[in-house]
């Protein structure tokens, strides 16, 4: 059994948009520890694995999976904030 929280719908099309585009992002959120996580890097995917979705960072020192329900913002190069997670779950 997962913990994971679905998304809202909404906010989950919007991360499948940044994929297609492949947008760069910096990506505020927190580990299974809920200790902070920074990622900089390009989204190349939205993903469902063992239960849960996540989202998928690619940079130089690799890709990098940040579990959905645990991302809390996302910004672009210029710092101006593109996503933020909002409560609630998926209609």
């Amino acid at each position: 059994m997962t913990d994971y929280r679905p998304i809202d719908c909404d906010q989950h099309s919007m991360l499948e948009l940044l994929a297609m585009r492949r947008a760069p992002v910096v990506l505020a959120g927190l580990d299974a520890e809920a200790g902070p996580v920074h990622v900089e890097g390009v989204v190349v995917d939205v993903l469902t694995q063992a239960g849960a979705e996540y989202l998928v960072l690619e940079n130089a020192d690799g890709h990098h999976r940040v579990r959905l329900d645990r991302i809390q913002s996302l910004r672009d190069p210029d710092r101006r904030e593109i996503w933020r997670q909002q409560s609630g779950v998926r209609d």
